[in-house]
């Protein structure tokens, strides 16, 4: 019996929440007494998961997958848990990590529990903690099936280093692949996305227009921050809506969310809600924003966000 998580990679490479669910399933294999084993798919150097946790690596090259395909990478994870006797997997709460699950759950016969932020409070019974109605409270459910599927929020765990030597082997099983074609993939690669980013910078309406998009890419490139945006900005055209955030955009997970001239409708609090640390920058003191916030400045963002940038400016050229 093993532990088998899915190790998600773009273009070769390991993306962070590889790294946070390896290291969350060593958590898990740790309490259940046995050892984690990794499942790649068209990736590059995998020595590297050893790092978190990993003992064994499976790796699957196949042209077939070089595109994401819910079907076929479900199919390829779930051989990969037959195979290891798995019984428990565990893949993230990514947007493909969510089209994976259930398939991997039906192929398994398995229950599947989304959004978990932490380790299980029991493995017999095999009980987790896990984010519902869109973060606005918590459950702890149950697992009772004999193979449990577990989707890693984003950020809930981190990444933690376990030095394990991780032997790798080629694993080839008889793929069954979806009927959707890639026909193209269309990607920002000069910018932070906001799936990866430990600090997002959000602007509103209270920005006055797209001509002024400039404060929030200044203090996100200070930052090392990825941009993002209300759904009115987009909505109006100001800002792609790649960059909307919010209960009908993307969801945010990060470690710091930065929200300048927006006033916090339930939506979008609804999407931010799992960043970690909130900060809210706007010259209405009842914004609804303050109420969630963790940090408020009330103040005009043309006057608190320019002296914002060049005291972190100053700060990061002094400790350079």
């Amino acid at each position: 019996m093993s532990v088998l998580v899915y190790a998600e990679s773009e273009n070769g490479k390991f993306k962070k929440i590889a790294h946070e669910a390896v290291s969350y399933a060593k958590g898990i294999a740790d309490m259940m007494g046995t050892q984690v084993t990794a499942v790649t798919i068209n990736a590059g150097d995998t020595s590297e998961l050893g790092n978190y946790g990993a003992s064994k690596v499976l790796e699957i090259a196949n042209d077939g997958l070089s595109s994401f395909d819910a079907e076929g990478y479900a199919d390829a994870v779930a051989h990969a848990a037959k195979n290891e006797g798995a019984e428990v997997v565990v893949l993230t709460s990514s947007a493909d990590g969510k089209f994976m699950a259930p398939l991997v759950a039906v192929n398994l016969e398995a229950g599947y529990v989304p959004n978990v932020t932490e380790l299980p409070s029991s493995t017999a019974p095999f009980k987790v903690k896990h984010s519902v109605y869109t973060n606005k409270a918590f459950s702890h459910t149950e697992i009772n099936t004999a193979t449990k599927v577990v989707g890693l929020a984003k950020n809930a765990y981190g990444v933690k280093e376990n030095a394990t030597s991780a032997a790798s082997e080629s694993f080839a099983p008889s793929i069954n692949k979806g009927n959707v074609e890639v026909v193209s993939v269309d990607k920002a690669t000069d910018k932070v996305t906001i799936a990866d980013a430990e600090i997002v910078v959000s602007g509103g309406r209270g920005l006055k227009g797209p001509e002024n998009w400039g404060l929030i890419e200044d203090l996100a490139q200070t930052l090392g921050a990825a941009t993002a945006c209300s759904k009115p900005v987009s909505d109006m055209g100001w800002r792609p809506h790649s960059e909307h955030v919010g209960q009908t955009g993307k969801p945010v997970a990060s470690t710091l969310y930065i929200a300048i001239g927006i006033s916090g409708a339930i939506q979008h609090l609804a999407g931010i809600n799992s960043s970690k640390v909130k900060v809210v920058i706007n010259n209405d003191p009842e914004a609804p924003f303050f109420k969630a916030a963790d940090y408020g400045i009330v103040g005009d963002a043309f006057e608190v966000v320019p002296q914002l940038t060049e005291k972190l400016k100053a700060f990061k050229a002094q400790n350079a």
